[in-house]
């Protein structure tokens, strides 16, 4: 299991960590998930369905190689439109809470000017370290 790496003295970081230590094993790239399901298809032009449907296709991917949601070190989110985040950001944490619970890998949020896939607006990759069996 990953080791979360918190420097003495600093503040405590909410929603992520600064510095995740991962065991040996094999690494698990995770390309950009955006918010559409299996077949390709958006049902939503909200933030927040997006943002659960993109982490549970994050999850899917995962499952399928053998890992957990707690596999993952590092995640980094893009997003189109800080002010939709900002207002969507209450909706977000329960949201992560059903998939990952208190699991919070190093994590990066980026603001874009858009994404290739429309109407997304977030799109998130991911890093995982699968332990060796």
């Amino acid at each position: 299991m990953p080791q979360i790496i918190h420097p003495p003295g600093w503040a405590d970081p909410i929603g992520y960590a600064n510095g995740v230590l991962a065991p040996p094993g094999q690494i698990l790239f995770i390309a950009g998930q955006v918010g559409w399901d299996a077949s390709q298809t958006f049902h939503s032009e909200e933030l927040a369905p997006q943002f659960d449907q993109a982490l549970q296709n994050v999850l899917e991917i995962l499952a399928t190689a053998g890992g957990k949601p707690e596999d993952i070190c590092r995640m980094t989110a893009f997003c189109c439109d800080k002010p939709k985040y900002m207002a969507a950001r209450r909706d977000l944490g329960p949201i992560w809470q059903k998939h990952m619970g208190r699991h919070f890998p190093a994590m990066s949020m980026i603001f874009v000017a858009d994404l290739l896939d429309s109407p997304g607006l977030i799109e998130l990759e991911a890093t995982a370290v699968l332990p060796d069996a």
